[in-house]
């Protein structure tokens, strides 16, 4: 698996997953701090395989499955 190409649409997924959870419980009345941790855990959580699918997706279009080596 190309893992800077899985760190670099991990980074993205989990900013973007979490920012949509945080924004859905503060605007749902949960404002609290334990509220707003447990967002970003489950942020963390689902964005492991939403980024395993897309970089295996990508991975797969451009057939560059092993990635850079030097």
């Amino acid at each position: 698996m190309n893992w800077t190409l899985f760190s670099m649409i991990y980074s993205m997924t989990a900013t973007v997953t979490i920012g949509v959870l945080m924004i859905a419980a503060l605007v749902s009345g949960f404002n609290e701090i334990p509220h707003i941790k447990i967002a970003v855990v489950i942020g963390i959580l689902i964005s492991v395989p939403v980024a395993l699918f897309f970089t295996k997706k990508i991975s797969s279009i451009t057939g560059n499955e092993t990635g850079y080596k030097a």
